[in-house]
């Protein structure tokens, strides 16, 4: 990189899997003083405010595929996959099956997956189709932290703080500086940018302890994005979910690390209800998302089996897809629904702003490739702007 990026201020507005990411990926380079500034923190794993410590936070099949979600997706895996000897992540076989006018032989993903095969006997009697592979899984309540670690010790500094506008994001870049936007849902109340695109897609699931369920399994039927409904694949493609006629049930079992590295827990899910707020409790859903995934696993009823906890989150999604893209923006940026203080200091300049928000339910299996491409484009943005 140019010595013109060199000590360049780099606010990351949002701690999620997605801000946490793009600040990793920027920390490579000490030429970046990193910052990272949200209201909810990694710490905060109870928190339903921000959609990342209720993911599932597996790699599956999704049913919307194109090149540049190919490449991110491809990225992740492979870097989830090298952290397997570590301990962060799991590999773990996998089934999906799908109705009977799939084309299985031309599935998107073949290049991305390990292994990929399924003997015909594997296929359950009550399924037409079915695919295996293995896939790649991490916990949400170590990998966050990690991450967070990692960064501390590379000297990012994490300030919590509501952040109400954009002028105010960019205010704490400051000029010359860069702000990367990865607010998720938040991108649809944050003042002057106020994406009316973003909307939840509402996830319910369960998580369970029972050494027999060690499978990764799903059923694709329908066309569920993991963006949202509002785009449809161009082909037959796979999905880690089942749609029931717009009910919002959706059905997979995702084996994962459990917390600590004390061996490995179960996701059991789930529900994908789009536009829904609503981050409470539903014993009717947890019945049928156990009565669903038991179908398939019925090993799930075992007398063995621990209910540890259930999750309620609200994915970020977007229509359109996720928004990765670069802007300049001017400082100060003002809105006329925030009165600026009179001792305000008043500078003046360029921020350089990187949008990197609305993964809907692909946060973190996208999350390593989104993050290159928006040190990509700082890095062709800061240096055009030296020209």
């Amino acid at each position: 990189m140019s010595s013109a990026a060199a000590d360049t201020q780099v606010v990351v507005l949002g701690a999620g899997v997605i801000g946490l990411t793009v600040a990793h990926v920027l920390s490579e380079n000490a030429r970046y003083k990193i910052k990272v500034v949200a209201r909810d923190m990694p710490e905060d794993l109870d928190s339903q405010a921000f959609s990342s410590p209720w993911a599932g936070a597996n790699w599956s099949p999704m049913g919307v595929h194109n090149e540049r979600t190919h490449k991110w997706e491809k990225t992740t895996f492979n870097k989830f996959w090298d952290m397997i000897p570590s301990g962060l992540a799991i590999a773990s076989p996998s089934k999906v099956f799908y109705e009977e006018d799939a084309d299985l032989e031309s599935m998107w993903y073949r290049d991305l997956v390990r292994d990929a095969m399924l003997e015909p006997s594997e296929v359950p009697a009550s399924q037409k189709r079915g695919v295996g592979f293995q896939t790649v899984s991490v916990c949400p309540d170590d990998y966050l932290p990690w991450i967070a670690n990692s960064l501390r010790s590379r000297g990012v500094e994490f300030v919590r703080l509501r952040v109400a506008s954009i002028g105010e994001a960019v205010a704490l870049a400051g000029p010359n500086g860069v702000l990367v936007n990865a607010t998720g849902l938040g991108a649809r109340s944050l003042l002057g940018l106020e994406d009316k695109d973003v909307y939840p897609i509402r996830g319910q699931t369960m998580v369970i302890d029972n050494p027999k369920v060690r499978e990764f399994v799903s059923i694709e039927s329908g066309n569920i994005s993991p963006f949202g409904s509002t785009r449809q694949p161009t082909s037959p493609s796979p999905s880690s979910v089942l749609n029931n006629h717009g009910s919002g049930d959706v059905t997979y079992i995702i084996p994962r690390p459990a917390k600590n590295g004390s061996g490995f827990t179960t996701i059991l899910g789930g529900k994908y209800q789009e536009g829904n707020w609503d981050t409470s409790f539903s014993a009717e859903d947890a019945r049928g998302i156990l009565d669903r995934c038991a179908e398939l696993v019925p090993a799930i009823k075992d007398k063995e089996t621990k209910i540890l906890r259930h999750n309620v989150g609200l994915r970020p999604a977007r229509k359109g897809g996720p928004r990765v893209a670069a802007e300049w923006m001017e400082v100060p940026s003002a809105t006329q629904w925030i009165t600026v203080e009179a001792d305000a200091p008043t500078v003046v300049g360029r921020v350089l702003v990187v949008h990197s928000y609305g993964f809907g339910s692909a946060g973190y299996q996208m999350s390593w490739g989104a993050a290159e491409e928006v040190g990509s484009l700082i890095y062709s943005h800061l240096n055009q702007n030296q020209e």
